[in-house]
C-alpha cells in the first residue's frame, strides 16, 4: 500500500483533488491513502500564525521552521519512522530536480512519501536542511504554492502502484516509454469529419499494428521531442551493434534497452555499460579485451554515488572480473549461460496444467521452496507486481516461475512430488508466450552445471550462448 502525506496550509485543496476518479477509487479499495496535514495545527501561536518577515529584509513573508518541523515529526510518528528511519520527504520548489517519469517509477516503490508544500516567499532554510530528502520541480515556472505540484506528482506516482490501474500493462506502454512519445490512437466511428481510421488498425494483423505504432512513435518523437529522439537513436545504434556481436550473449542488454528499462552509462568501441535503476542491475561488456581495465573503471561512478550495496552486475566477459575485483567488493559471482527464444511463434501449452498469477499470500510458500535467494523483499515485490506465476495440481501449488526485475525469465521451481510431469516446461512456455504477446524477445539464464535446465531450453527451442556470463552481487 502506498501512503501519501501532504504538509500544507490548504489541506482541503489536497483532499478534494485526490478523492476523485481512479485515485479516489484506489483509496477506497485500500491500495493507497492520502492524508493532508494542516501545518497551522502545529504552531504554538494562538492566532495560528506560521509566517514572519525574513531576516535581512526582502519582499513577502517566510514560513517559519518550528511548525513545519512539528508537523513533520507528527507524520513520522504516523509512519512508525519516528525512531530515525528515513522517509522520503519531497519539497516542491522551482529550484528542485525536474520531475520525470523515471523519478515517478522510483518513488512508486516507496511505502510512504511526504510532500511539503511551501507558500509566501518560501520556507526557513534550517528546517529544509533537517527534514527534506528530495527537492523537486514540475517545471520552470512559479506557482502560488506547492499543492498543485504535489498532486501532479502523486497522480503520476500512484498510477504506477500495482492495482491502481485496471490494466496492468497500461503504465508500461504509453508516452515516454522507451524514450518515445505515444503513437496516435483512434476509436469509433471509423470515419469522422472525413478522416478515416488508418487501415492497418482495422486489419487484425497484430504484428503490422505494432510496427505501425512504433513507426508513428518514432516519427512523432523526432518532430516534437528531438532530445528524446536522439537518445532513442543512440540506443538503437548499440542494439544493432550488439545483435551483430552475438544475440545469445547480449540479449539481456538488447532487451533491457529495447524495453526502455536501461540507460546507457558509457559506450564506445571498447565496451558498454548499461544501468537499470529500477532493477538495481548494471550490465557490462568489453568488445576489445585489451581495454578491459578501462571498461571496468566505468563501474566506479556507482560506487561514488553510494548505490553499490545490493546491486548486481552482469559481466559478459571473464577478462573483466579481475579488474572489477580491484575496484568493487564482490559478495558472490555466479557463472551462467544465456538462453534466448529467437522464434516469433508461441510454444504449445499442455491443457492439463493450470497456470495463473500468484499474489503475496503465496510469499511464505515461495520462500520455503525457492533456493536461489533468501531476499524476501525482492520476492515479495515480484509477487506484488504480478510477475510470479504458479502451476496448480491436485488443488494446490505444484511449482512456480516468474520474470525478474531486469526482464529475464527465471525463478523456476517445481515441487519434488510433481517433477518429470512437464510442469517446468509448461511454466517456461507460459512465460515465453506472455513475453511474445508483449512484443518482447524471451530470454533467461541457466546456471553452469544445471544440465536439466539446459536440456529444457533445448526442448523449448531456445538458443544457448556458448560463452559464460557472470552474475556478480556487490557487497554492502
Amino acid at each position: 500500500m502506498m501512503n501519501f502525506y501532504v504538509m500544507t496550509l490548504f489541506p482541503e485543496m489536497i483532499r478534494q483533488g485526490m478523492r476523485t476518479s481512479i485515485l479516489g477509487r484506489a483509496a477506497e479499495n485500500g491500495i493507497l491513502s492520502v492524508e493532508a496535514l494542516d501545518i497551522r495545527d502545529y504552531t504554538e501561536n494562538k492566532h495560528k500564525k506560521v509566517d514572519d518577515y525574513p531576516y535581512g529584509g526582502g519582499a513577502g513573508m517566510l514560513m517559519q521552521a518550528p511548525p513545519v518541523f512539528a508537523c513533520h515529526q507528527a507524520v513520522l510518528e504516523k509512519t512508525g519512522a519516528a525512531d530515525g528511519k528515513t522517509v522520503r520527504t519531497i519539497y516542491l520548489t522551482p529550484q528542485g530536480k525536474p520531475f520525470r517519469q523515471k523519478m515517478a517509477a522510483e518513488l512508486a516503490k516507496e511505502e510512504n512519501l511526504i510532500f511539503l508544500c511551501g507558500h509566501y516567499e518560501g520556507i526557513d532554510e534550517r528546517v529544509l536542511e533537517e527534514i527534506v530528502t528530495d527537492y523537486v520541480s514540475i517545471g520552470d515556472y512559479v506557482l502560488t504554492g506547492g499543492e498543485l505540484p504535489a498532486m501532479v506528482m502523486m497522480d503520476a506516482i500512484a498510477r504506477l502502484v500495482p492495482g491502481v490501474l485496471h490494466n496492468g500493462l497500461s503504465a508500461d506502454f504509453e508516452t515516454f516509454h522507451n524514450d518515445l512519445l505515444e503513437y496516435p490512437q483512434y476509436s469509433r466511428p471509423e470515419e469522422w469529419h472525413g478522416k478515416r481510421v488508418p487501415d492497418v488498425l482495422l486489419s487484425g494483423d497484430h504484428r503490422k499494428v505494432e510496427e505501425w505504432r512504433l513507426e508513428q512513435s518514432v516519427r512523432r518523437t523526432g518532430k516534437n521531442r528531438p532530445d528524446l529522439y536522439e537518445k532513442y537513436q543512440r540506443k538503437q545504434q548499440y542494439i544493432r551493434f550488439l545483435l551483430k556481436k552475438g544475440k545469445a550473449l547480449y540479449i539481456d542488454i538488447i532487451e533491457n534497452l529495447r524495453r526502455g528499462k536501461g540507460e546507457i552509462v558509457e559506450a564506445s568501441e571498447a565496451g558498454i555499460l548499461v544501468k537499470d535503476e529500477a532493477a538495481k542491475v548494471c550490465m557490462i561488456a568489453v568488445f576489445d579485451e585489451s581495454r578491459a581495465d578501462e571498461v571496468a573503471g566505468w563501474v566506479l561512478p556507482e560506487k561514488d554515488e553510494g548505490k553499490k550495496a545490493g546491486w548486481q552486475l552482469v559481466v559478459h566477459q571473464e577478462c573483466l572480473l579481475a579488474p572489477l575485483k580491484e575496484i568493487i567488493p564482490m559478495e558472490s559471482c555466479l557463472p551462467v549461460y544465456q538462453a534466448v527464444y529467437t522464434q516469433r511463434t508461441a510454444v504449445p501449452l499442455p491443457k492439463n496444467v493450470e497456470i495463473c498469477v500468484l499474489g503475496t499470500e503465496y510469499l511464505e510458500e515461495v520462500m520455503a521452496h525457492y533456493g536461489m535467494t533468501d531476499d524476501r523483499e525482492y520476492m515479495e515485490e515480484r509477487l506484488q507486481s504480478g510477475n510470479l506465476f504458479g502451476a496448480f495440481a491436485e488443488g494446490g501449488l505444484a511449482g512456480f516461475a516468474g520474470i525478474h526485475a531486469e526482464g529475464s525469465l527465471g525463478m523456476l521451481e517445481v515441487y519434488e512430488k510433481y517433477r518429470r510431469q512437464g510442469i517446468g516446461r509448461a511454466l517456461e512456455a507460459f512465460l515465453i508466450n506472455r513475453h511474445l504477446s508483449m512484443g518482447y524477445t524471451p530470454y533467461g539464464n541457466v546456471v553452469e552445471g544445471n544440465g536439466g535446465s539446459l536440456e529444457l531450453q533445448g526442448k523449448l527451442g531456445l538458443c544457448v550462448s556458448k560463452q559464460l556470463l557472470y552474475w556478480v552481487t556487490l557487497k554492502a
